[in-house]
């Protein structure tokens, strides 16, 4: 289901998080106050808007009130992140995404009203730790501590073999899952325990991090 997306701040993470909202078929409003990066931004979003977002008139004008979801993307901007969030949740946006510097920061924006705050670099730092720098991890979700869902390349000794030979299928299915198995632009979603892997193919499986690196390193 589509959302009206309203994402203030167009740094990196900002400009790159409207970007791909955009890509998803939401109807994203992205707003800073310098000119060169809303101008960035055309073409690549529904609106971009060159305006002040501490001003209540000025969100107001832009119709944010009337949207789903606010993401407060300032960065380093503490001040400003911190009056915008209290204005969304003031006009009474029902979700507002503040980004964080720091755990002060993100503390104060809890308490003017902030649904949820991220901290988007520390989560990067944790996403590719995660991967533990293996050339079989592409990208990972953490679901738990000690669980999550794992996109990975095969290593040489899966590959021509099938997923209940390498323990991935069958009986042995409840120590992983292999939900998606991709082939090229083909998506094989719950393959059954005789599918064999392929050269080029990926596998998404859910498991404990232990039990994947134990399976894909070994």
């Amino acid at each position: 289901m589509s959302n009206q997306v309203c994402v203030i701040g167009l740094g990196r993470f900002g400009a790159k998080l409207a970007t791909t909202l955009f890509q998803s078929e939401h109807e994203v409003l992205a707003i800073d106050q310098d000119d060169q990066k809303v101008q960035a931004m055309l073409g690549r979003v529904t609106y971009a808007v060159e305006a002040d977002a501490t001003s209540e008139t000025a969100l107001r004008d832009l119709g944010v009130a009337d949207m789903d979801v606010a993401v407060v993307a300032l960065g380093s901007q503490v001040q400003s992140s911190i009056i915008t969030t209290m204005l969304l949740k003031s006009m009474g946006l029902p979700f507002v995404i503040a980004r964080a510097m720091d755990t002060r920061h993100a503390e104060i924006l809890h308490r003017v009203g902030a649904d949820k705050v991220i901290f988007p670099e520390e989560d990067a730092a944790t996403r590719a730790a995660r991967l533990d720098l293996s050339p079989n991890s592409i990208d990972f979700i953490s679901i738990t501590e000690h669980h999550g869902i794992h996109k990975l390349r095969p290593p040489e000794h899966m590959r021509g073999r099938s997923l209940q030979d390498i323990g991935l299928g069958g009986d042995h299915a409840h120590r992983m899952i292999v939900t998606v198995l991709q082939r090229g632009h083909e998506y094989i979603v719950n393959p059954g325990a005789d599918e064999v892997i392929g050269d080029g193919d990926i596998l998404i499986v859910v498991g404990s991090h232990e039990e994947v690196a134990r399976t894909f390193e070994r």
